[in-house]
């Protein structure tokens, strides 16, 4: 016997709400219900429990989206399951096929590397402080970085503190010695040996990270793992990430030519070397990076956070390690898991047709002013008419707010948010900051515009 649901809505939507789901032709049945006001983002759950006499002989309720209050307090009161849908009606089809199945993101099997690239020049503290900012984002390890011909006294005291503060340590470095006082102070791993420098994994505990002696001799990274798979000792192999131009495409060959030669090794890649030096948004190249680490059983990467572009490239490796692997173990494509990579546009922008928000705003008789975006451009609109324009400026003399410096600056304030998703493809809702996804440092706690916002300035459905 299938699902019986009921929708509650307002006047304003029910016609919608019916059209969308007999589209969706959905396998179970349901009952859509107004509660008798006009506008469903009204709704509150005690309004609903003061109002709602007949459930229907539902198994389930859904509610607006934008319904304020607490549901679990109107489900106990009801005896029934009650949740809000999506915000929107238009994504009512995809908020059913999400409901199906809820991806777990807590799994990943790539451990982050994060480099402190300028670690000789930082203090005790201040590296303790970037590692934390590191760890907070997603790393596993904090790489101390070692420059060429730099003085590095404190590199002991560095690894020590980092130990005692519970952290992975790797150091890296391209000079033995180095490698080998990182080593003796207890780092965890070291980045980075090659069939020449083997010498010092004798010499330390530290697990070695091989690279070739030069970027195509694969010949001497198998000499150097066949001599630490003699001796029992764990490694990580590291064929080396090039830059595009400078080798990229060659590179990626070279780790396919690796795991092919070594199925059960662990591979790390520097995916430093392709976010840092490409200007390009560094979202997309982490979620492509890992996946080839996903499909080649990459299991390690050393991220780095130098150049301002790529400001929070280990945030997104950490979201990109997690959409992969939940993916991978479900032999899907890596979509419809996360929205936190879309930084700059979205799956589903544009929810209504600049037809259909006519349409709504020709029922308006209250004059409150509702912003909505459309492929066409923005559109406001009240009782007093609809405007639509691709530029703010253009509304502004039309909505007769000169007078009202509170009222003008909210909606100036809205419709240059509106005015950016339109131009990058993002969806916006009125009254709610626009969501970039791990791209930015903020949390994404939301400012109750309503604590200061004009009356008679709202998106009411």
């Amino acid at each position: 016997m299938s699902e019986h649901i009921l929708f509650l809505t307002g006047k304003l939507a029910e016609k919608q709400l019916n059209a969308i789901l007999e589209k969706m032709q959905p396998d179970f049945t349901y009952t859509v219900h107004q509660l008798g006001l006009k506008v469903a983002a009204l709704m509150t759950t005690d309004m609903v429990a003061r109002r709602l006499h007949d459930t229907f002989a539902a198994d389930r309720i859904i509610l607006p989206g934008r319904c304020r209050g607490d549901v679990s307090v109107l489900a106990e009161k009801l005896g029934l399951p009650v949740e809000r849908g999506p915000e929107e009606l238009k994504d009512l089809p995809r908020f059913f096929g999400k409901a199906a199945y809820a991806y777990d993101l807590s799994q990943y099997h790539v451990k982050i590397f994060a480099e402190i690239t300028d670690a000789p020049f930082l203090s005790v503290a201040e590296v303790l402080q970037r590692a934390r900012y590191y760890q907070r984002n997603g790393a596993d390890v904090i790489d101390i970085g070692c420059l060429p011909s730099t003085d590095f006294p404190h590199l002991e005291e560095l690894v020590q503190a980092l130990k005692q503060a519970g952290f992975l340590v790797s150091v890296d470095s391209l000079e033995d010695q180095d490698l080998l006082r990182g080593g003796k102070a207890g780092a965890d791993y070291l980045l980075s040996l090659h069939e020449s420098s083997l010498w010092i994994a004798d010499e330390v505990v530290a697990t070695p990270i091989l690279i070739p002696e030069s970027h195509q001799d694969l010949s001497s990274l198998d000499r150097a793992i066949a001599r630490l798979q003699t001796k029992g000792r764990a490694f990580i192999v590291d064929p080396i990430l090039d830059p595009i131009h400078f080798g990229f495409t060659q590179s990626i060959v070279r780790y396919h030519a690796v795991r092919q030669r070594h199925p059960d090794v662990e591979i790390m890649m520097g995916v430093g070397n392709l976010t840092e030096l490409t200007h390009a948004d560094t979202t997309g190249m982490n979620a492509l990076l890992l996946g080839i680490c996903s499909e080649l059983d990459i299991n390690h990467i050393l991220a780095t956070e130098v150049s301002q572009h790529a400001c929070r490239a280990i945030k997104e490796a950490d979201v990109a390690r997690r959409v992969m692997c939940a993916a991978k173990s479900h032999n899907t494509l890596p979509k419809h898991i996360s929205t936190d990579l879309l930084a700059l546009h979205e799956t589903a922008p544009f929810p209504y047709s600049a037809a259909e928000i006519s349409e709504w705003a020709a029922a308006i008789r209250d004059p409150s002013f509702r912003i909505q975006t459309s492929r066409e451009g923005l559109h406001i609109y009240n009782r007093d008419g609809l405007h639509s324009a691709t530029d703010p400026f253009e509304l502004y003399p039309k909505l007769q707010v000169q007078q009202d410096g509170g009222h003008a600056f909210y909606l100036g304030v809205e419709l240059g948010r509106a005015q950016i998703a339109w131009q990058l493809g993002k969806r916006f809702t009125q009254d709610q900051a626009l969501t970039w996804g791990c791209a930015t440092e903020a949390d994404n706690t939301e400012v109750d515009l309503h604590t200061f916002k004009p009356a008679g300035s709202t998106l009411k459905k």
